[in-house]
């Protein structure tokens, strides 16, 4: 295993995030939450492409039958492959916004909100179908984040960052019940923010102000800590022909001096090996 990183992408994104492999197209999705735009990286080419959305955009997922699913700040809408966009849920409210995301091995979509405050309580965490079908599973969240299901589906994990928890539920058909901690991040490490699960079921988390990401065993234990040049690490996710490279995203927002890399897409080559991602079924 590489303990290494790469710059895949060089870029100066304010808020970098939501790094999601596109195993059709054989690219890497992401983000500029606050920049507007949807990136795309072919790392066999190098090419990439750049979108710009009308509003800030906190997730965008591959969808079943082609094109895309983006977590909006005014709610869900889909992309055709023509281009032609349409509001799958929409749902505006004063002062909120998207945040992360995540397919479910359902194939619907777990998209969270937050406050531009960041006032306590004021997101959510909302299980969307193809259908448009809405149901709020978290509705006294502050900054959701990271969410991620483990190998057989069974748990589901979840982070709502100031909490400075990931925390775990038992999952069952869309249902989920038990919150408990799952492993919490001491003071002086950073907060957590986004999270993906590889294939022996352990989680592996980006520290918002940590400057690392980090990897816990199925049983919470910490057992590896991969340091990063730039501070604000936001989410992680393997992707490449064979899910062995995990992609870091990385933000600018809110430093006074960032790091030259800081707004960049890392990559860790042959970090481990991560889970095929179900696209939204809608």
């Amino acid at each position: 295993m590489s303990a290494g990183y790469e710059v895949a992408v060089r870029a100066e994104a304010e808020l970098g995030e939501g790094p999601t492999w596109d195993p059709v197209a054989g690219r890497l999705i992401w983000l500029d939450i606050l920049g507007m735009r949807v990136h795309t990286y072919d790392p066999a080419t190098g090419r990439r492409t750049v979108r710009t959305t009308e509003q800030h955009v906190g997730a965008v997922k591959p969808r079943a039958g082609g094109g895309l699913v983006l977590n909006l700040r005014d709610g869900v809408g889909l992309l055709d492959p023509d281009g032609t966009f349409r509001w799958l849920h929409h749902e505006p409210v004063a002062g909120r916004r998207a945040n992360d995301a995540a397919v479910a091995p359902d194939g619907s979509l777990w998209a969270g909100t937050m406050r531009y405050d960041e006032a306590r309580g004021g997101g959510t965490l909302t299980r969307l179908t193809g259908a448009g079908t809405a149901e709020t599973v978290l509705s006294d969240v502050t900054v959701s984040n990271g969410t991620g299901w483990s190998p057989d589906g069974r748990l589901m994990y979840y982070i709502d960052t100031p909490t400075r928890r990931i925390d775990v539920f038992d999952h069952d058909a869309g249902r989920v019940r038990g919150r408990r901690p799952f492993v919490e991040i001491e003071e002086g490490a950073g907060f957590p923010d986004g999270l993906t699960v590889d294939a022996d079921g352990c989680v592996w988390v980006a520290l918002w102000d940590g400057g690392a990401v980090r990897r816990y065993t199925p049983g919470g234990v910490l057992d590896r800590v991969i340091p990063l040049p730039a501070p604000r690490t936001t989410a992680c996710a393997f992707g490449g022909a064979g899910l062995t490279d995990l992609y870091v995203t990385t933000a600018r927002t809110g430093l006074s001096a960032p790091h030259p890399l800081s707004g960049s897409l890392l990559v860790i080559p042959g970090a481990g090996q991560g889970l095929p991602q179900p696209a939204f079924q809608g």
